[in-house]
């Protein structure tokens, strides 16, 4: 049975507007699809994660602190999906690559959170699919592939059907550190899928059905990192 790594962001899980209806949608394709896969399952922190940490940064947080703050809510959002999947799921987010590997020995769904300081859910993602051989990793995300440009505010931005592990590092190097980014894969996560050559597929977490043909290794609408 092979073994796929979800990213999701919080943002998709969690949006502005009250949304029960998607989250029951999506544990329902989860459960399904972990009959054929073992499936791990990361969560972000999202817009929630965000309003957190620049008020705490506003009240004089440092980043390691406000980085904490940001795992405290991942782990929030994970429990919300773990009580979407019931019994198919661990009953807790895992909160180490060991406790997650340990536990997907028992059920067909294991759900974390973020883990230490410094490390985005991209970055775990990533890290629990090194850990766990994992053939490919999904990154569903708020918008549909990977582009050129931020296609939000341009609007010639062109997506990239397929980029290679040295074109992404290049386009997430871009990017602004600091807790709490909000870009498509962060530099540390890029770095990781590089060197152990996991597949990632960049889709966008709201369609459900291309986000199904990216789990199952099918063809998608979106972008294929290899």
């Amino acid at each position: 049975m092979d073994t796929v790594v979800v990213s999701i962001g919080g943002s998709i899980l969690v949006p502005d507007d009250d949304d029960t209806a998607y989250v029951k949608e999506l544990a329902v394709m989860f459960r399904e699809l972990s009959k054929q896969l073992k499936l791990y399952v990361v969560v972000g922190g999202g817009r929630i994660a965000r309003y957190y940490i620049t008020l705490g940064r506003e009240l004089g947080g440092d980043e390691s602190y406000l980085d904490d703050v940001g795992i405290e809510v991942t782990r929030i959002n994970a429990r919300m999906l773990i009580t979407a999947l019931g019994e198919a799921a661990y009953h807790i987010p895992a909160e180490t690559f060991d406790e997650a590997i340990s536990a997907a020995k028992a059920h067909d769904i294991v759900v974390m959170g973020g883990t230490h300081p410094g490390h985005t859910t991209d970055a775990v993602s990533a890290m629990l699919g090194e850990r766990a051989g994992a053939v490919r990793l999904i990154n569903a995300t708020s918008v549909d592939g990977i582009y050129t440009d931020d296609p939000n505010k341009n609007p010639d931005a062109e997506r990239l059907a397929n980029v290679n592990f040295d074109q992404l590092l290049e386009i997430c190097l871009k990017v602004k550190g600091g807790a709490g980014p909000n870009v498509v894969f962060d530099p540390l996560g890029a770095k990781i899928v590089a060197r152990s050559k996991i597949e990632t597929r960049v889709v966008h977490g709201r369609n459900l059905e291309e986000l199904r043909k990216a789990i199952l290794g099918q063809e998608f609408y979106g972008t294929t990192v290899r």
